[in-house]
């Protein structure tokens, strides 16, 4: 070994969205002196590196001009041996298909320092991204992943006596593929998969049978391309997540239906399908709603602008738990509430049985399904999940009732402390959680916003618009308003008050929740999508 310390990463980038890249990668590109890339590696992934990075594009596409081998090994050392962090980043992962023997032994060689970061392969994740399995119990108990490069010196005969085929760089060779394995016996039915940028919001996806896929795809450009062949290939209609949805939105009108040996994915009955959104929730909250979006066929990116954490006191709160008999009614009006409210009961020492004789109100089924993960059911929930509906609909006189109201410390709505007290209650208030800015942004958000890649952006309170203006006019302050930002963009609302926000910062709201609720906002991005779609 030299006495430099430099060291050279070979990393997987893996199939192309910043979202597959591994942790290590990213912290690794993060640090980056000098990047080292290959063709097919996303865009995005570039605005990962200090700005004072010295990016190097090597080519290494299949048709299109590209730096030697030799040359890029005398990069690599020569970066190395300056004492520079070089990162060769190349598509999928590492040592499937990328040609890394070769610079492997010029670092040997040359005493450089080196390590192999390993990234997802396309061969794995985009039949996945497809919604096709490369095993099953009873159609594919193996399978096997190959280059069509250079497809002469292939076993042809071994290889279609195997169940399920995944092949890297065979777009401009389908024909000689498809002859080979009719040849030697596979059926002309077998179904076909070829997937087109996988993992990325381009991502197209087209299917059909080995004796008709040829003529389906004159004209078409299939590079970069994985291809699977196999019987696996028909289970896609059955496990991709829109059979699900036809099932529970069958009044729903979809898009144009695939056809049934042939399917481009632009034409998928997804219907968030091709749509990139924005999610804004506090952090650890935005999963569920994030998987349901894509389920309906979105790329998400979340980007929680609320942190949530204890108050700056517990004094009033547990003075309140320590009194608890004296009060009538306990209003919790969100999940946090919940939350925090019996982590410091049981912090306290206490059960849900010091609640004896105190009845409970919840704002929203959300917040009502907290409260069941204590085994208690909420005495009132009112019709419309909004705290406008709990005073207007309190199911009895409120005069002289003692209302505890644990709450966010700062920043909440007033309004129903107000029109409670103007009934007569006497609310008492206490600090149960505040909620914060986040210190920072998601790189993959950044890059997002940046590159004008968001379609929609939902915002689930208030809060959530004003941290996401405070954030976004941090990393973006060349922008005069961030209304500029969200220029093209549809903005979502999860109801009234957060709409009013929305139209106080952005000017705008595009779809607003007809219930709500997550699953209401949900549904109105589907409307509003449906719509789009008949315009």
């Amino acid at each position: 070994m030299t006495n430099n310390k430099g060291k050279v990463y070979l990393v997987g980038a893996g199939p192309g969205d910043v979202a597959y890249l591994t942790v290590k990668a990213y912290n690794l590109l993060a640090t980056a002196q000098v990047l080292v890339y290959d063709a097919l590696v996303d865009a995005q992934l570039l605005q990962c590196v200090p700005p004072d990075c010295l990016k190097l594009d090597v080519g290494k596409r299949g048709g299109k001009p590209s730096t030697s081998q030799v040359e890029i090994n005398k990069l690599l050392v020569n970066y190395c041996q300056q004492g520079k962090q070089v990162i060769r980043l190349k598509s999928g992962d590492p040592l499937i298909f990328g040609r890394c023997t070769s610079e492997i032994e010029a670092m040997i060689a040359s005493g450089c320092d080196f390590e192999l970061v390993p990234g997802i392969s396309s061969a794995l994740a985009a039949p996945l991204l497809a919604g096709i399995p490369l095993t099953d119990p009873v159609l594919s108990r193996t399978f096997a992943v190959f280059t069509a490069h250079e497809p002469e010196a292939l076993d042809w005969e071994a290889l279609s006596r195997l169940e399920t085929l995944v092949i890297l760089m065979g777009g401009q060779q389908i024909r000689e593929i498809v002859h080979q394995l009719l040849r030697y016996g596979r059926s002309h039915l077998t179904p076909i998969a070829i997937i087109r940028w996988a993992g990325t919001p381009e991502q197209q996806i087209w299917t059909a049978q080995l004796g008709n896929i040829s003529e389906q795809i004159t004209g078409l450009s299939l590079s970069p391309a994985v291809i699977v062949i196999g019987e696996v290939v028909g289970l896609r209609k059955y496990l991709q997540p829109e059979n699900i949805y036809r099932e529970r939105h069958a009044s729903i009108p979809t898009a144009q239906p695939m056809s049934t040996n042939f399917s481009y994915s632009p034409s998928s009955p997804l219907p968030l399908a091709g749509k990139t959104i924005l999610v804004t929730r506090s952090v650890g909250q935005s999963n569920q709603f994030s998987n349901r979006l894509m389920a309906l066929g979105a790329t998400v990116i979340e980007m929680p602008t609320l942190e949530i954490c204890p108050p700056s006191s517990w004094e009033n709160l547990d003075s309140a738990i320590a009194n608890l008999s004296n009060f009538d009614w306990l209003i919790l009006t969100s999940s946090n509430g919940v939350d925090y409210f019996f982590t410091r009961l049981i912090a306290q020492g206490k059960d849900t049985r010091a609640l004896a004789g105190v009845k409970i109100a919840v704002v929203g089924e959300k917040t009502a399904q907290s409260l069941k993960q204590y085994s208690l059911q909420a005495d009132f929930i009112p019709p419309n999940f909004v705290a406008d509906s709990l005073v207007e609909n309190f199911p009895e006189e409120l005069s002289g009732k003692k209302i505890l109201f644990p709450r966010v410390e700062s920043g909440g709505r007033e309004i129903l402390v107000k029109e409670l007290t103007a009934k007569g209650a006497e609310v008492i208030e206490v600090a149960a959680y505040q909620s914060c800015c986040p210190s920072s942004v998601p790189p993959a958000a950044q890059l997002a916003l940046q590159n004008r890649k968001v379609d929609i952006i939902t915002f689930a309170s208030s809060k959530t618009v004003q941290f996401f203006c405070q954030l976004t006019n941090n990393i973006f302050p060349n922008n005069s308003h961030t209304s500029q930002l969200l220029d093209g963009v549809c903005i979502a609302s999860i109801g009234p008050q957060t709409s009013q926000t929305c139209h106080s910062l952005f000017g705008r709201v595009d779809v607003e929740a007809q219930e709500y609720t997550l699953d209401g906002l949900t549904e109105a991005l589907i409307m509003w999508r449906m719509r789009e779609m008949t315009e």
